[in-house]
């Protein structure tokens, strides 16, 4: 098995620079390397144990495939699938086709790490080749998005990096575990980074502009399953070591409340789902021990709803309100909205009963209002006017098609969760939700200030947040 997760590692990063020397091979190679991944993802549930993986003894600098990474694995593996098959159509270029390998690669390895110069290298290729791809365009728009997303990302790897050798001063390894036995500081820094790179709570205000203005495929990566990369090795993290799991949670409630609340008041679709996808990333969080099944099922639906989002006639809320979508792709809407809002029989309801279940009092108090919030969001969608033309591209029904299809697979995972009670109890906060969308915000006009989301106050959330985490790290 150890052979076999090496080969595994290495499979995208070589039939990538494939890619460059057949280029009329470009797209069976990709999705080759997806289908690669898939099939390494499922034998990890069936495995008795973890895989362990040493590869400089003396550093901790170690490898390590469970269950969890086998869920985060899987994810990345249907989400870069799906990108290649929507994009199959199209005249995208081998260029494309191979720095979506190397996102998908990095982040392979990234999901494998259990020290934190491993994850240092799987998190800057990830984002020089998401970089790559928000800029392929090549408008003065695309290239400035992607030099901003740039800056941001290398500027939080920095702290992240001088934390990472507070570890290994402190405890003489770079493994998760070491962050235990490390200052405050150190905590602190590390978290700093993850938190901006996964797009989490005020430190992730850089993500709505990003992933509203990228390419839809490419939104649907950035959204699927590559701001993952920042919140795996944080649930991992919280796993091993038990002082910093509160405050891993702390910032799990923070973003999933901020997110909905951003989103509720966002007249933009993409945009909205943007802000979706800072408060899913909350619910990740706030639960590690079943972190592993939510991303999953966040994994798969946004990136259907942002594929579906590039579909429809518009971008504004209130002009889709005015003209009526294509029927069969309204359908497809409202199941994905539905799965996110967590309705039963689709994945969503399973990863939201079990997020839940594994939460004290007081944290689920905070989450059930998360979860009405995000029935008030999706509301926007389910209900919109139907009976228009379709003008769907070519690949984009074959692509939907798989993720929806594994939003209703997935529930084979948490069987557990279907119970009258767990039922009732879902179906009444969708209708909370709901009414309160029509209500009250069905003909809410606020428009929340963009002030926060620019440049220079990103720069300057890092230091707050730094501040702040290493007031957390020091009380624990």
């Amino acid at each position: 098995m150890n052979t076999l997760t090496l080969a595994w590692i290495g499979l995208p990063f070589f039939v990538g620079f494939t890619i460059y020397l057949i280029p009329k091979f470009d797209k069976y190679l990709a999705i080759f390397g997806a289908i690669a991944s898939a099939a390494y993802a499922f034998q990890l549930f069936v495995m008795p144990s973890a895989v362990t993986l040493e590869l400089l003894d003396n550093f901790s600098v170690t490898l390590l495939v469970d269950r969890l990474s086998g869920y985060f694995i899987l994810t990345n593996a249907l989400v870069t699938a799906a990108v290649i098959i929507y994009c199959w159509p199209t005249e995208k270029t081998a260029f494309f086709y191979a720095q979506i390998l190397m996102v998908h690669g990095s982040l392979n390895a990234a999901f494998a790490s259990s020290d934190f110069i491993s994850l240092y290298v799987g998190l800057e290729v990830s984002g020089i080749a998401a970089f790559l791809l928000i800029a392929y365009p090549r408008t003065d728009r695309s290239i400035w998005v992607a030099l901003r997303y740039l800056f941001i990302s290398n500027t939080a790897m920095l702290f992240y990096l001088v934390g990472a050798v507070l570890v290994y001063k402190a405890s003489n390894s770079f493994s998760f575990a070491g962050l235990g036995a490390a200052p405050p500081e150190a905590t602190a820094l590390i978290f700093m980074g993850l938190l901006v790179k996964g797009g989490v709570f005020v430190s992730g205000l850089w993500l709505p502009l990003t992933h509203s203005e990228a390419e839809t495929p490419v939104s649907a990566l950035l959204s699927g399953i590559v701001v993952k990369a920042g919140v795996y090795p944080l649930v991992r993290c919280a796993l091993m070591v038990e002082e910093v799991a509160p405050i891993v949670q702390i910032f799990g409630v923070g973003a999933a409340l901020m997110g909905v609340f951003y989103g509720i008041f966002e007249k933009d679709t993409k945009r909205m789902l943007a802000f979706s996808t800072v408060s899913q990333l909350g619910w990740i969080l706030v639960a590690p021990e079943v972190a592993g099944f939510y991303a999953l099922a966040h994994g798969l639906v946004k990136s259907a709803l942002f594929l579906i989002a590039g579909s429809l006639p518009s971008r504004d809320f209130k002009e889709l309100r005015q003209k009526q979508i294509n029927t069969t792709l309204w359908i497809a809407l409202v199941v994905a909205s539905l799965s996110i809002s967590g309705f039963p029989f689709l994945v969503g309801f399973g990863a939201k009963m079990l997020t839940l279940k594994n939460l004290t009092p007081a944290y689920a108090i905070a989450m059930n209002v998360a979860a009405v919030g995000t029935a008030i969001l999706f509301a926007k969608f389910i209900f919109l006017p139907r009976g228009g033309e379709a003008k769907s591209k070519p690949g984009f029904w074959p692509a939907v098609l798989l993720l929806l299809g594994g939003l209703i697979a997935a529930n084979a995972f948490d069987v557990q969760a279907y119970t009258l009670e767990n039922m009732l109890k879902a179906i009444a906060v969708i209708g909370v939700g709901w009414l309160a969308y029509f209500l009250i915000f069905q003909r809410t006009a606020i428009k929340l200030p963009r002030m926060l989301e620019q440049f220079d106050h990103l720069v300057g959330f890092m230091s707050l947040i730094s501040l702040l985490l290493f007031w957390m790290a020091f009380s624990t």
